[in-house]
């Protein structure tokens, strides 16, 4: 239980400490740029190696891949309104929207790996994920929504909270949740990581750092499979 619990905040730590950096600091573009790249590498890593291919072992392709396009279509759904609602600035949200839709299947799925002594890098990519996803999300929530920033950091440390309580609960529960059952939900968290990366985090990062962020998806995916 106490792995669970210090895993847990590894993943969800970075999501206080980004989110205090982005509504105290204005980082240069490039950079902000590259750190998403580079977390956009690992969880690539992660969602293809961590998330969906056990889940596609286990279950097999209808199974592993209806949670797959479930967990993507609720995503981009749910971005979809926040879009047609808030406009172009909504980034912030999706950012944070996206968090919570991928974190909460990631983190259960990692407490339950951590029965059979997996997650290690399942946990990196979520850790080094939530950084500039927590830094952008929490900054454009200050700059085209003008929250305070004592509002914006509550937000962002709930959420890092409940991925805490998330991945403890994973763990405790890994005995009750059938094989199919662990597997689709590793896949639903591949799906929504998969929309996440395709309709904000990927394309926030090139519009921001330009052509070479290539460079640093590429960088982030090598730590994440080297670790794998």
């Amino acid at each position: 239980m106490l792995t669970a619990l210090l895993y847990g905040i590894a993943t969800a730590l970075p999501l206080a400490v980004g989110a205090a950096i982005g509504l105290h600091w204005q980082l240069p573009r490039a950079v902000l740029a590259g750190l998403m790249a580079f977390g956009a590498g690992t969880m690539i890593a992660a969602a293809s190696s961590e998330l969906f291919d056990p889940a596609f072992h286990q279950a097999g392709a209808a199974i592993a891949g209806i949670a797959l396009f479930a967990g993507a279509g609720v995503y981009v759904i749910c971005n979809h309104l926040i879009a047609n609602r808030l406009g172009p600035a909504a980034i912030g949200w999706a950012l944070m929207l996206g968090t919570v839709l991928d974190g909460i299947p990631e983190n259960t799925a990692l407490g339950v790996s951590l029965t059979t002594g997996g997650g290690l890098v399942l946990v990196v990519a979520i850790a080094v994920g939530n950084v500039p996803e927590a830094v952008s999300g929490a900054a454009l929530m200050r700059q085209a929504h003008g929250f305070s920033p004592v509002r914006a950091l509550s937000l962002w440390i709930t959420t890092a909270t409940v991925l805490v309580a998330v991945t403890v609960a994973g763990y405790a529960l890994s005995d009750t949740i059938p094989p199919t059952g662990i597997s689709a939900v590793q896949a639903f968290a591949g799906g929504a990581t998969i929309a996440v990366l395709a309709d904000s985090l990927m394309p926030e990062a090139y519009r921001e750092g330009g052509w070479w962020v290539g460079l640093c998806t590429a960088a982030g995916f090598m730590l994440a499979f080297v670790l794998g």
